[in-house]
């Protein structure tokens, strides 16, 4: 399922992640990484990343070429063009007791799901990177159409949430 948009968002993951700063896949990303194969095409590669961290980003990013786009307000994400490649950044912070929280906007300071950041590499063919917990990724895609009124159940994130519960269950039982 290797398409030419697929083979450059991959080049980008391997980019942004060779960067050397933390950063997390979120969304469909993210699960292809946690089962170790692309299972769809992507539009756009989602990332969490330190607030702190926000202009060391975007200086490395338009230093590739890439434009940030002035919207969404910068305090709570970031989003990059480059051709047909988006990358999107939702900005994170951790509170006084180190849990981790949206650093900016309306939701700014809620706390994100515990252990989000805590999962091991996920991989696709040689490149490994930082993802979401898988017990994270069905969260959010099960609570983003609450989180966001307005915002439909999407076909992709109902697929997607049942092929990481059988993907975690496969872990389980090997």
């Amino acid at each position: 399922m290797e398409t030419p948009i697929t083979v450059r968002q991959l080049e980008a993951i391997a980019a942004v992640t060779a960067l050397g700063m933390e950063v997390w896949l979120r969304g469909g990303w993210a699960m292809d990484f946690f089962v170790g194969r692309v299972t769809r095409p992507h539009r756009d590669v989602d990332w969490f990343a330190w607030s702190r961290d926000g202009d060391r980003l975007t200086a490395a990013l338009t230093n590739e070429g890439y434009e940030l786009l002035a919207e969404p307000p910068h305090d709570r994400q970031l989003d990059f063009v480059r051709g047909e490649l988006n990358l999107s950044f939702a900005l994170t912070d951790q509170d006084q007791f180190g849990h981790v929280i949206v650093a900016g906007g309306p939701w700014a300071g809620q706390r994100w799901p515990d252990g989000m950041l805590d999962w091991p590499l996920g991989q696709i063919g040689d490149l490994r990177c930082r993802i979401i917990s898988p017990a994270a990724q069905i969260e959010i895609k099960r609570m983003m159409p609450v989180w966001v009124p307005g915002m439909p159940r999407r076909r992709k994130d109902i697929d997607d949430i049942a092929l990481i519960e059988t993907a975690v269950a496969t872990c389980r039982e090997g």
